[in-house]
């Protein structure tokens, strides 16, 4: 019963802050990847499509491994061992990412067809490693403790850390921007190669204060877990709640990650702002979501109030998108402005969507890799191909009668109306789910109690 007791009780601020700073490299690497691949592989030279054909790579092999990944923690367990060997993965070949195509200098030569290849190896490699740390961090909220309290502020915490993260990246590729003029393809190489360095040290930092301050959890192996097998696939297919789960957790990774990956373009193209802007934009968008993940970690939760504050988050994003959308090139200062509140949509969605994966799975602690596995597998392949389709015609564009100076681009569509159109459905879908107090119970105690 002392077990029992001490794994129920809400977790301590520094155990929290331990688990969040975990995924930190990560966090820093993903912002970079979906916020400059895009934009560095057309810079240097390659077709749109060339470079649609690197990202999907990299979301392909991430699905797969992602799913690998699941079932062989539910299997084996040891969340550490796998979450210090992607660590390591994904620092020794971010750099090589954006850091020039390593068999081009090998073979000598730099046609587009190599270059498209040795990108897209090399994505793939980062994106194993990275699936390895996602799935062993993410699905360790569920074995740390059998708090539900506790099991959203550590999704809070986590939220918040990738916050830090992506402030970190904006604010090293901001410098590097202006100190780094990019004047040729040589100096391109040379502004994302440094920023790909300076993000790799950072994240490492905070891997090792992961590491030394999180014990590896018991739970899963401890008095309160019972002797029965690993729970099969088939008994999360039954439920209705892991297909709701499922459809809220891609859609609201779906609106993140296409948002974050046309930024740039539509803030440098579109609006025709500074190059420092690809980084301001980006930085505001993430303080805000800093902010209020750090209020969202006060909440007192329940299962209604994790509807709610995700149906908020949706409403905001079918607005701002639509915002985006219609912005005319002369009124391009009030994307500071839409910047805030996409924010703030981002973090409701993110914290909340989060959370409902340890709504579903409860204390059948078996199957929560599996659970995190095959969502994220769904996420990537989906962000893969959604990202892919867009870039593919990303040289399209027509132009409108209303507004002045407005026209459609791929930009727009990724950064707005894509966004918009599935916070839509994620909001439906949410209004759909019994999350009853089976699941998750409300709570009088503060989250970081």
């Amino acid at each position: 019963m002392g077990d029992e007791d001490s794994c129920t009780k809400s977790l301590g601020r520094l155990a929290v802050f331990y688990y969040g700073s975990g995924h930190m490299l990560n966090d820093i690497t993903a912002a970079c990847w979906f916020t400059y691949l895009l934009v560095f592989l057309t810079d240097i030279g390659l077709s749109p499509r060339g470079a649609a054909v690197v990202m999907l790579s990299g979301q392909v092999a991430d699905a797969l491994a992602t799913v690998s990944s699941g079932e062989l923690i539910d299997r084996f367990g040891h969340f550490k061992l796998w979450h210090l060997g992607g660590s390591v993965l994904v620092a020794v070949s971010f750099s090589s990412v954006f850091g020039g195509c390593v068999p081009c200098k090998i073979f000598g030569s730099n046609s587009l067809l190599l270059q498209t290849i040795g990108y897209s190896v090399f994505a793939a490699i980062f994106n194993i490693g990275w699936a390895a740390t996602q799935v062993s961090h993410m699905s360790m909220i569920n074995c740390i403790t059998l708090n539900s309290t506790s099991r959203v502020v550590l999704a809070s915490c986590r939220n918040a850390f990738t916050m830090i993260a992506n402030l970190s990246l904006y604010a090293v590729a901001m410098v590097i921007f202006s100190a780094i003029t990019a004047m040729n393809v040589a100096d391109i190489e040379n502004q994302y190669r440094w920023i790909a360095y300076i993000s790799i040290i950072i994240g490492c930092c905070f891997v090792g204060v992961f590491h030394l301050g999180t014990k590896e959890p018991r739970l899963k192996i401890g008095a309160l877990v019972t002797s029965r097998g690993r729970i099969p696939w088939k008994h999360w297919f039954k439920k209705v709640l892991y297909y709701q789960v499922a459809i809220v957790y891609v859609i609201t990774r779906l609106v993140v990650n296409v948002s974050q990956a046309y930024v740039a373009f539509f803030v440098v193209d579109d609006l025709q702002m500074p190059h420092s802007a690809k980084a301001l934009v980006p930085a505001i968008i993430y303080i805000c979501s800093f902010v209020v993940s750090v209020i969202l970690q006060e909440v007192e939760w329940s299962s209604q109030r994790l509807k709610a504050y995700y149906s908020v988050g949706g409403i905001l994003w079918v607005f701002s998108g639509v915002a985006v959308f219609l912005l005319p090139r002369s009124l391009s200062p009030l994307v500071y402005c839409l910047a805030m509140f996409i924010g703030v949509a981002n973090a409701l969605l993110m914290v909340t969507g989060v959370s409902m994966q340890s709504v579903l799975v409860g204390e059948d602690l078996h199957g929560c890799a599996f659970v995190c596995g095959s969502l994220s597998f769904m996420d990537k392949m989906s962000c893969g191909i959604v990202l892919y389709i867009l870039q593919s015609y990303q040289n399209t564009s027509s132009k409108l009668d209303l507004p002045p100076d407005t026209y459609v681009s791929i930009p727009r569509l990724g950064l707005g109306l894509v966004p918009a159109f599935f916070s839509v459905i994620g909001v439906a879908v949410t209004y759909t789910m019994n999350l009853h107090s089976g699941h998750l119970k409300s709570s009088m105690e503060p989250l970081l109690g």
